[in-house]
């Protein structure tokens, strides 16, 4: 069992989301960041889309009652078992009565923690990733628990090696396609759009992301379509909205364009502030 001592700022369990499911208005969920998601996975041996816990800018503090084998991904939150520092993307052995705990945000912004088999979490719609009025559970808070199976780790030998993307946390550019309505802007919104550094604003969560600057827009809104993670839109008012894992399954802004999963990998390692320019492929 993994005891949550601390929940930290936002930290549930994700896996690769659910799907066929949006016909009846639910969101694919999922975890943010598959990349490093599936690497944690990966190192372990599991399956690349095992649910995870998805820690979010600060971590929380989590007691092992079980041995097994664990891996970090993603996010440098600083991690420590029994208060020394462990490394990221490695296997690290843990007995029963281990703590693991995150000091500060040093790089990325949101970490992943796979454990070997993977947890045993509630499935909804054949998904373990919370979402609000579909799991029983939203966020891991204080005095939760969450099953795992137990492993004699001491008969376990890995020596996976896997170097993780060196830019992944560090890029600014975000691969996108033309959207649907991409060809109803003007030639001065397509260059601004694609030749500025916009920055994230506040207004940035699992569901979408706001960028600050607005740009100058004359479109009307349209008949209420599908959108998809990924989708950028742009509102009368002016601004673009990225939207993410959580995102409603229909929208009536203009779909200018469309991330690549690779782009809404590295996006979602951003905060506010952080600066992104998008590169049309």
């Amino acid at each position: 069992m993994l005891k949550v001592i601390k929940g930290g700022f936002y930290t549930s369990v994700q896996d690769f989301g659910r799907f066929g499911c949006q016909e009846f208005g639910v969101p694919n969920s999922g975890v943010m960041d598959r990349l490093s998601a599936a690497f944690a996975n990966s190192i372990l041996g599991n399956d690349k889309a095992s649910g995870v816990l998805e820690i979010t800018m600060a971590g929380p503090t989590l007691e092992f009652t079980k041995r097994t084998l664990i891996c970090i991904s993603g996010a440098n939150l600083n991690p420590k078992i029994n208060d020394h520092p462990v490394k990221l993307n490695k296997a690290l052995h843990i007995e029963a009565g281990d703590v693991l705990s995150f000091s500060t945000l040093q790089e990325g912004f949101r970490c992943y923690l796979a454990v070997l088999g993977g947890f045993n979490a509630e499935i909804v719609m054949n998904s373990q990733s919370m979402y609000s009025n579909i799991t029983s559970r939203v966020i891991l808070s204080k005095n939760d628990t969450l099953d795992y199976t137990e492993v004699l780790t001491d008969k376990i030998h890995s020596h996976a090696s896997i170097k993780f993307p060196k830019n992944h946390f560090n890029s600014k550019y975000i691969e996108v396609f033309k959207g649907p309505e991409f060809d109803l802007l003007s030639d001065d919104q397509k260059k601004i759009i694609s030749s500025f550094e916009f920055s994230i604003s506040k207004n940035n969560n699992r569901m979408a992301y706001q960028l600050e600057e607005p740009i100058k827009n004359n479109l009307k809104p349209i008949i209420t379509s599908l959108v998809l993670p990924g989708t950028v839109q742009l509102t009368p008012a002016g601004n673009l909205i990225i939207l993410m894992r959580d995102c409603q399954t229909t929208g009536g802004y203009p779909r200018v364009l469309q991330l690549t999963e690779h782009a809404i990998n590295i996006l979602s390692q951003k905060y506010v502030g952080k600066k992104v320019q998008f590169k049309l492929i």
